[in-house]
């Protein structure tokens, strides 16, 4: 696919929380990664505001296994500790394929929209593991990023039929992607098929709630501040 990114990431834990397990304090794991959390991934990647990027597919590598830990959050109303119970997937490794397209609402960015320059610097990102920190969910959860060729290597759930996952979070929308005037979040029902994960575009959801009302920040001459010229001129 034109302007596509291909890689891997990995790490030792990982936790796409499932928000229902949220209300109780103690955090509980997807099965599987989210739209969301990958398209985090693939902006810790490459990001400008000039592009935004979609997540295409995804291939889960590794068998879905699950481990609990103990974690002492902070309660903020009085500042102790507190004791709850994450759990978390283990051993994690998926195999990504991702595409960027212009974002037509930034219009004040139109200038920057050269396709090959902003396609060359992300596969460069790809081979040198992400121009910022990657994290698998939260921020506990480091992870790692490499260039792969997509479906090379075997992967556990390759001669495995289909999984449904039922309704799961798909992801937010945000007014400087969609041109809204709402925050927004996405629900889909995903089904795995030999190990494979084919998202659909945020568009195509058809559970969308609105959350609040927001307004988006754009980048024109206005909203520079510059700098007194007696501090350019140190």
């Amino acid at each position: 696919m034109r302007n596509e990114i291909q890689f891997k990431v990995f790490g030792r834990m990982a936790l796409f929380t499932d928000p229902i397990t949220k209300v109780g304090g103690e955090k509980s794991t997807y099965p599987i990664p989210t739209y969301q959390a990958i398209k985090g991934i693939v902006e810790s990647i490459y990001w400008k505001p000039t592009i935004f990027w979609i997540v295409d597919e995804l291939r889960v590598m590794n068998e879905i296994r699950t481990q609990s830990r103990g974690i002492r959050p902070i309660k903020y109303n009085d500042g102790k500790n507190d004791l709850a119970i994450y759990k978390y997937l283990a051993d994690v490794c998926y195999e990504v394929k991702a595409h960027f397209e212009f974002n037509n609402h930034r219009t004040e960015l139109a200038q920057d929209r050269d396709e090959n320059k902003h396609h060359n610097i992300a596969k460069r990102m790809v081979e040198r593991g992400g121009r910022r920190d990657i994290f698998l969910g939260t921020r506990e959860c480091q992870g790692y990023v490499e260039a792969v060729d997509y479906g090379q290597q075997e992967g556990y759930y390759d001669k495995i039929g289909t999984i449904p996952f039922g309704t799961m979070f798909h992801g937010f929308n945000y007014t400087d992607e969609t041109g809204g005037e709402k925050l927004q979040v996405r629900l889909w029902q995903p089904e795995m098929k030999q190990g494979t994960i084919k998202f659909i575009r945020p568009e195509e959801c058809t559970i969308v709630r609105d959350i609040r009302d927001v307004t988006s920040k754009h980048f024109d001459k206005n909203s520079i501040s510059f700098v007194d010229e007696e501090f350019t001129a140190l």
